[in-house]
């Protein structure tokens, strides 16, 4: 699941055998890419918007992402702000390339109050790219519920590797 380059929207949906929905939390101009944004933020042309969704799945949050778009191309991509970043990009067959960046794992309290789980949790940061230019920066944050398909992540033997965050 953190090393795929499918959909994570789309292979929870064939895990659970039920269709799996976003929930948008946000989607505005964000000052603050350059703080909270993944490194590779400064391949996208300003300004930015932050777009934030739960990956929700029988009632469930199993996952949380934020992406981050230039301005001016988001509206040409995400035509259904209330659709997954997959079926919006995979609407035209046009070729996509994604690269995972970073795996990590991190703490958070808001996030543990959401998915009703302690953490800490996986996480990843990728890129998808059309015609060999970054097109948005993804970052996922995963439920440990996802164990119940998926198997033990074996987040025990890295925990003392994991950042804080609020």
């Amino acid at each position: 699941m953190l090393l795929g380059d499918g959909s994570p929207t789309r292979h929870l949906q064939l895990l659970t055998n039920h269709e799996t929905k976003i929930k948008l939390i946000s989607m505005q101009i964000d000052p603050l890419f350059n703080i909270e944004g993944p490194r590779e933020i400064n391949q996208l042309n300003e300004p930015l918007i932050r777009r934030q969704v739960w990956i929700r799945n029988q009632n469930k949050n199993l996952a949380w992402a934020e992406s981050w778009w230039n301005a001016e191309q988001v509206s040409q991509n995400l035509k259904a702000k209330e659709e997954p970043v997959w079926k919006n990009l995979t609407q035209d067959r046009s070729e996509l390339f994604r690269e995972v960046d970073s795996i990590s794992i991190v703490n958070s309290n808001w996030l543990e109050e959401e998915f009703c789980f302690e953490g800490p949790f996986w996480s990843r940061n990728y890129r998808f790219f059309r015609n060999k230019k970054p097109l948005t920066i993804i970052r996922e944050v995963f439920n440990p519920l996802l164990e119940t398909w998926l198997g033990p992540s074996g987040m025990q033997n890295f925990s003392d590797l994991y950042s804080s965050s609020s």
